[in-house]
C-alpha cells in the first residue's frame, strides 16, 4: 500500500511543485530535481525495472541533460528547467511517455512563451493591485526569462499515466 501511495504521490507532487515555485519565483529549487532522483532510486525495485531498463532511464535523464545544458548554455533554457527536465526523462527512459514529453513540452513551451510575450507587450503597466504582486511583476518584466518548468510539468503530468510507474500502481489495484 504503501509502495502505491508513492507512486501515485512522489513524482506529480514534485513536478507540480517545480512548475509552481517556477511561476512565482522563477526558479526550480535544486532539490527538487534531486528528490524526483532519489524517487526514482527508491521505487524502481518496486516497479521492477531489470537493470538494464535502470541503465536505459539513466541514459535516457544523461541524454536530455546534455542537450538541455547546450540550450542553457545558448541561453535559451534556465538552469533548473534543464535539471527537472532531465530528472523526468529518468522517471520515463527511453519510451513512448518520454517522446509524448519532449513533444508536448515543445508545444507548451511555445504557448506560454508566445502568451507571456502578448502579456508583456499588450499591457504596458500592470493596473492597481496586480502591480504589488511580486510573481506577476516579475513574469510581466520583459527582461525576464519564461518559467519554462510550467510547460515541463504541465507535459510529464499528461503522460504519467502511460509510464512504466502508473501501469505499476494500476495493477496493483
Amino acid at each position: 500500500m504503501m509502495i502505491e501511495a508513492s507512486l501515485l504521490i512522489v513524482f506529480p507532487c514534485l513536478v507540480a511543485y517545480a512548475a509552481t515555485s517556477d511561476l512565482f519565483t522563477m526558479t526550480i529549487p535544486n532539490r527538487v530535481s534531486l528528490l524526483l532522483v532519489a524517487g526514482f532510486a527508491a521505487l524502481a525495485p518496486f516497479v521492477p525495472l531489470s537493470l538494464p531498463d535502470a541503465g536505459y532511464h539513466l541514459l535516457a535523464g544523461v541524454c536530455v541533460f546534455a542537450v538541455g545544458f547546450t540550450l542553457f548554455a545558448c541561453g535559451w533554457m534556465g538552469g533548473g528547467d534543464v535539471k527537472v527536465a532531465a530528472a523526468i526523462a529518468l522517471w520515463f527512459g527511453f519510451s513512448e511517455p518520454l517522446f509524448g514529453f519532449l513533444f508536448l513540452s515543445a508545444v507548451y513551451g511555445a504557448v506560454l512563451t508566445l502568451a507571456l510575450l502578448l502579456f508583456r507587450n499588450k499591457i504596458p503597466v500592470l493596473p492597481g493591485i496586480a502591480s504589488g504582486q511580486s510573481w506577476l511583476v516579475r513574469l510581466h518584466d520583459r527582461n525576464t526569462g519564461i518559467p519554462y518548468g510550467i510547460a515541463l510539468s504541465l507535459a510529464a503530468l499528461q503522460v504519467y499515466p502511460e509510464t512504466v510507474w502508473f501501469q505499476a500502481l494500476v495493477a496493483a489495484s
